[in-house]
């Protein structure tokens, strides 16, 4: 009874749409014991390969066929907006402008809380000394989050890996390393291990983060490296190799 109930089902899209809303008939399927869907073409303008989907429903002993619900659905191949991706998955570097604020979630995996907690002050807590303020303020613990080994971590990847690591094709022909540059500025703590800060206004790594095996052609002692001469190759025949037999 509620598989030949295709007017019924058609009545429901035309209640629901208009009377120019549905195509043919395209199939019916049973969903469970007195409950069938019936799939109408939709013919409304933008919405090709959509399908009206009808629901029929049956009352035990009852002769009367029931409307449950009525709802368009995409088809194989309609076009559909591509899945929603939540903001904070689709911030990139560089997309963060004048003006605009980027809200660090408190799970941030990168932080954890920092020396004084999440309502210390600026420079320190109020019930420690001024000496001892300055010392938490020097040294990076005022705040109430500070990187984790995660963030550290990511942050070694993005700086070995990027333009400013020992890879980059100004490092490879660089004459010598930043390690031993008069121009780096070492970082504090964990990251002044292997990572410095560049300040040479002429380099192009001026102001950025480097890796001490990184290296441009504005190193301090690039006259010395790479301008002395390398002299005339020279045939000895004099002197001799003892090869052993």
């Amino acid at each position: 009874m509620l598989a030949a109930a295709v007017d019924t089902a058609r009545a429901a899209v035309v209640e629901a749409a208009g009377r120019d809303a549905a195509g043919a008939h395209l199939g019916v399927s049973a969903d469970d014991e007195r409950v069938v869907t019936h799939r109408f073409a939709c013919l409304l303008p933008g919405y090709a390969s959509w399908e009206w989907s009808v629901t029929l429903v049956r009352v035990s002993r009852s002769r009367t066929v029931t409307v449950n619900e009525s709802c368009l659905l995409p088809g194989a191949t309609s076009v559909l907006a591509p899945a929603w991706v939540p903001w904070s998955q689709r911030v990139e570097a560089g997309d963060l402008g004048p003006g605009d604020l980027l809200v660090t979630p408190p799970d941030d995996p990168r932080l954890v809380p920092g020396y004084t907690g999440e309502d210390a002050g600026w420079p320190g807590p109020p019930d420690v000394d001024d000496e001892l303020a300055e010392i938490i303020a020097e040294t990076g613990l005022g705040r109430a989050r500070v990187l984790s080994l995660t963030g550290v971590d990511e942050a070694v990847d993005r700086w070995t890996n990027g333009p400013g690591g020992p890879s980059s094709p100004l490092a490879v022909a660089a004459p010598g390393r930043c390690a031993s540059c008069g121009f780096v500025v070492r970082l504090g703590g964990l990251l002044g291990q292997a990572f410095g800060a560049c300040a040479n206004e002429l380099s192009p790594s001026d102001g950025r983060v480097v890796t001490y095996d990184h290296g441009c052609g504005a190193h301090s002692e690039a006259a010395a490296a790479a301008l002395s001469p390398a002299g005339a190759m020279t045939l000895d025949e004099v002197g001799y190799d003892a090869l052993e037999g």
